[in-house]
């Protein structure tokens, strides 16, 4: 039992660090300065622009056609990294992820993908999926490459339903 507590005692420690690490205090994560590209002309904020601020992808160019090759490798690697927390269809650790390309663009995608403690500590949307879920997403060290595959999966199944 004494190893038990030691064991939660130690993560809990660990993300403390971890999260203080990547700036956690201070100023209002989510305030953006006054003509930050997160923000549209009407002062409401832009969910894409305010992933591609704090994620290492700024923009994403999507083909009119899915790529089948793409895709096929994208499906592999969401099979070995994301179906631990996630399926299509329900509710499980994390939100089905069927429809999170119409949900959702793709720059903000594989920035929480390829940056998931960034965009958690300072993506509202993704802040709220935390409280919702009451788990965090874990960094995978995904490439970029490998997280443009899973986006293409994501969108041929969102498409093939």
């Amino acid at each position: 039992m004494r190893m038990n507590h030691l064991t939660v005692w130690s993560a809990v420690l660990l993300l403390s660090l971890t999260l203080a690490a990547c700036g956690g205090g201070g100023s209002s994560s989510t305030s953006q300065p006054s003509g930050s590209a997160a923000q549209t002309e009407s002062g409401s904020l832009d969910p894409e622009a305010l992933a591609a601020e704090i994620g290492p992808v700024q923009q994403v160019s999507l083909g009119e056609q899915i790529d089948a090759a793409l895709a096929r490798q994208g499906e592999q690697l969401f099979n070995t990294y994301c179906t631990a927390c996630h399926r299509l269809d329900e509710r499980f650790i994390g939100p089905p992820l069927r429809d999170v390309t119409k949900q959702r663009g793709p720059v903000y995608i594989m920035n929480v993908i390829l940056n998931p403690n960034g965009m958690i500590q300072r993506h509202p949307v993704m802040k709220q999926l935390v409280q919702e879920y009451g788990t965090m997403m874990t960094d995978m060290a995904l490439s970029e490459e490998q997280a443009r595959a899973i986006l293409e999966y994501l969108r041929q199944v969102a498409e093939n339903q």
